[in-house]
């Protein structure tokens, strides 16, 4: 049976700059969009608010879905990461609550667009989304809870 790695990520915006977060994989200080693995008995909506309070600090909610990415990483790992757009007015100071977060920046897409310390091409196509300018309602989404089990 196929089993895809279950993610969400939350292309976050203000002021015209980005919010990525800094991780160290292997050595290398590497960006990301807040992200991570959908988690049993959560929402996808909830595991985005989840991911972005355990990486930034900041709690937020999600106004709209970007895309939803089918993707195989060159380890050969499959994800289906469902990208959601967090429009704030102002840049927020960030705590990360997750250890394995250096800290965040706020940068420009330009910056993420020419970086060579991405942790997957998938955080630059995800700027890419955003400029496209189409976005998704978050009524597509929803959860089913069966009154027979």
């Amino acid at each position: 049976m196929f089993n895809p790695h279950i993610t969400v990520a939350c292309v976050v915006h203000a002021q015209n700059k980005f919010l990525v977060v800094e991780e160290t994989i292997n050595g290398k200080a590497l960006w990301n969009q807040p992200a991570g693995h959908l988690e049993a008995d959560e929402t996808l909506l909830q595991a985005a608010e989840r991911e972005l309070w355990e990486e930034t600090g900041i709690r937020a909610k999600p106004q709209a879905l970007l895309k939803i990415y089918q993707w195989v990483a060159p380890d050969s790992t499959p994800f289906i990461r469902f990208l959601f757009l967090v429009e704030m007015e102002q840049q927020a100071a960030t705590h990360p609550q997750d250890s394995d977060i250096n800290c965040c920046h706020w940068v420009t897409a330009e910056q993420i667009l020419k970086s060579d310390c991405l942790r997957s091409p998938l955080v630059a196509e995800s700027i890419r989304c955003y400029l496209q300018d189409e976005k998704h309602p978050l009524t597509l989404l929803d959860s089913y809870v069966s009154a027979v089990n």
